[in-house]
């Protein structure tokens, strides 16, 4: 059985270093572009290949993201920047967008694709649908279970996350931040609206016990790797591409050492040292998340929590006196829980009154009251200046000598890393007149690796009365080190291909009406296609031009053969496009003409654009008669559950709709029936004879 990779994020090339050097198995970054954390401070190319250099030559693997959906005019870019990490020897790279993946797997087939979590993959027929495509790998929805996991059967890599933020609503399946923020999710540029303060309403207002409703904890599975491990999956991953090198350092030697101690047979407990650190490094309570059933929401902050290390005992207007149950040094954060406010320590006074680096627990620390402190609460370490000084562990690669140096040949040195041997031959060496050069006088040269990853091993040497010149030997050993360093990270791959875009029909033209209710049903009979959630009203008109949308989180797959299908998630599309007459729906992320075009490649009807597409006709040009929204209230996100009154409530169809109340025309509404499919998202409570006026129908 293959080890489990552990998976660590970096920002920057500091964080990748620090990933490395505890113990990472893989590193996943971003560039610039198409990657989902716009905001991390990311790679430039330069800063890439340096990065994927570096990575090789430790025997690490890197990824890159590129999971953002792809605009009609960002398609040349994007290839361009498959072709050039392609080139330069990425390992495998993340991507969201369906278009993307088809069109990169026919022009770069031997690109290794990873289908990110936004691509909210989450049972076994999308697991299919991703295999067929030769993707390698899916990252699971994070609202899978251990177990569900387990029951999964398709032969495909699977990667699941195991510690840092979430996310509330299914990754990809998020247009809140879009259509409310004005910055797209799925473009990498997040407001975090799931951060905000709401209010809960069911006619009247609902008194909860806080005010961050859609806030989450961080995920935290330090007490699950060995029922991580047995369930089968092959990537562990760690979230936080805008972590510091320090916080990405720490968390990867800790699941580094837990994984470990599995393999080795032993206990794999964290220590309380570890848990605290894991708190002052980052937390927002910590959860074991859906993966193991867990409380995912706090909704009393969404900020980082830090570690609790005493209680306010008193204050004034110039000091605050902190009784400490743990200890506190000079420049540490700390948080004053119930104000909501927090410092960073930099006058640390003892009982005395003499400024100090450190006080031990148990004692009293004295600060200065800098925040206007007017109560008595709990304190909270938020950064630990000692553990954010803690220095890499200098990972070094093991290295096997050859020495021989014989009078009247050449003076040969061969180094193995026990996986790639380069051997070379410098000058022609003398015998000795006095004395050889001794073993001991070769092995202090040999030994001087200081500045290179490597480290000596063992050293085979062999002399036989030569006299070796010391320089000679030392400008041979960088000389051969150099080389190993260069076959342990060098890359020779290229590729050519001329990208065209291809024009596809889609089958359908006219008007679409979701409805809500029969009213609304029978007002559009026979007038337009009709799109319905209830699954009765369809099978009672099916013979007209209607159609049942299906649930957008699909668990199970009726068996339905010649139906009429409105599909949003890619299991509906691998299990139904055959079949069924289906139309592919805007929670698949569709914003460019490759996407509509390969569905319609699978059978699939139609398409309807991607509300955050505000330029529709530009896709229209390659991709004739997909459809767009023209009015109507789009789901804003879909939670697996809905946190009430510290309860959780559990809907029927195992998921919650947040429904936009605001959003309406996307589209200049003159000569629509010219533009291509439009549909109208109809409310519950719609003025029907109103708004036909306005589209004039």
């Amino acid at each position: 059985m293959c080890k489990v990779e552990l998976l660590a994020p970096a920002g920057d090339m500091d964080t990748l270093i620090a990933a490395i050097d505890n113990g990472a198995d893989a590193v996943y970054i971003g560039g610039k572009f198409f990657g989902a954390r716009a905001f991390a401070k990311n790679f430039t190319n330069e800063e890439i290949i340096k990065a994927i250099s570096f990575c090789h030559l430790y025997k690490v693997k890197l990824y890159v993201t590129a999971n953002t959906v792809i605009f009609e005019d960002e398609i040349k870019d994007f290839l361009n920047y498959m072709k050039f990490l392609y080139e330069n020897g990425v390992d495998a790279v993340i991507m969201q967008d369906l278009g993307m993946i088809s069109l990169v797997r026919r022009l770069i087939p031997d690109l290794e694709i990873h289908a990110s979590t936004q691509m909210n993959c989450y049972n076994d027929e999308c697991l299919y649908f991703l295999k067929s495509l030769g993707v390698k790998r899916a990252v699971l929805a994070r609202e899978m279970s251990i177990d569900e996991i387990k029951k999964l059967k398709c032969p495909i890599e699977k990667e699941i996350f195991i510690h840092g933020a979430l996310c509330v609503s299914y990754s990809g399946q998020c247009l809140f931040s879009a259509l409310n923020g004005g910055r797209s999710g799925n473009r990498g540029s997040c407001v975090g609206c799931c951060r905000w303060k709401f209010e809960l309403y069911d006619d009247d207002k609902i008194n909860t016990d806080g005010n961050y409703l859609l806030s989450t904890k961080e995920l935290c599975t330090v007490n699950y790797i060995k029922e991580i491990i047995q369930s089968g999956v092959d990537s562990l991953k760690i979230e936080g591409r805008m972590k510091s090198p320090e916080y990405v350092g720490y968390v990867t030697k800790v699941y580094r050492r837990l994984i470990d101690a599995v393999y080795a047979g032993e206990e794999a407990l964290v220590t309380e040292e570890e848990m605290i650190n894991l708190y002052k490094l980052y937390n927002r309570e910590f959860t074991s998340g859906y993966l193991f059933n867990d409380d995912i929401y706090n909704i009393k902050s969404p900020n980082h929590l830090g570690y609790p290390i005493g209680k306010v005992v008193r204050f004034n207007k110039r000091k605050i006196y902190i009784k400490l149950d743990y200890e506190l040094n000079q420049e540490d954060g700390i948080r004053f829980n119930s104000l909501n406010k927090g410092m960073i320590v930099n006058l640390l006074y003892n009982e005395q009154g003499l400024l100090v680096n450190h006080i031990s627990k148990g004692e009293v620390a004295i600060l200065d009251n800098k925040i206007g402190l007017n109560r008595k609460c709990i304190v909270s370490k938020t950064l630990d200046r000692h553990l954010m000084m803690e220095k890499a562990l200098n990972k070094k690669i093991k290295v096997d000598f050859k020495v021989s140096a014989i009078a009247h040949d050449y003076l040969t040195l061969t180094a193995s890393d026990g996986m790639y041997e380069v051997s070379k031959k410098s000058i022609l060496l003398d015998e000795a007149i006095d004395r050889p050069t001794s073993v001991n006088e070769v092995l202090d040269k040999l030994n001087k690796l200081g500045g290179t990853p490597f480290v000596l091993n063992e050293c085979d040497i062999v002399i036989d009365k030569a006299f070796i010149p010391m320089s000679a030997l030392n400008e041979l050993r960088r000389e051969v080190i150099s080389l190993l360093a260069y076959k342990r990270s060098k890359c020779e791959r290229k590729v050519h291909f001329d990208y065209k875009k291809k024009l596809y029909n889609g089958s359908y033209d006219g008007f679409s009406v979701l409805v809500r209710n029969m009213v609304q049903l029978k007002y559009f009979l026979g007038k337009v296609r009709i799109y319905t959630e209830d699954y009765d009203l369809y099978k009672k008109y099916k013979d007209y031009d209607v159609y049942y949308k299906l649930p957008r989180i699909m668990h199970e797959y009726p068996n339905f053969k010649g139906e009429k299908l409105l599909v949003s998630e890619l299991g509906s599309v691998y299990k139904y496009s055959k079949d069924n007459i289906v139309i592919a729906d805007y929670p698949l992320n569709i914003t460019n003409s490759e996407t509509i075009n390969f569905l319609y490649s699978l059978g699939v009807k139609g398409a309807t654009i991607s509300p955050e597409v505000k330029n529709t006709d530009v896709i229209l040009k390659y991709s004739k008669h997909a459809e767009r929204i023209i009015y109507g209230k789009a789901d804003l996100m879909i939670l697996k559950d809905f946190r009430k009154d510290g309860k959780f409530l559990k809907h029927l169809d195992d998921y919650f709709q947040i429904i936009h109340g605001d959003y309406t025309t996307i589209l200049n509404h003159e000569n629509i029936f010219e533009k291509g499919v439009g549909r109208i998202i109809l409310s519950e409570h719609e003025d029907i004879d109103k708004l036909m006026k306005k589209f004039k129908i």
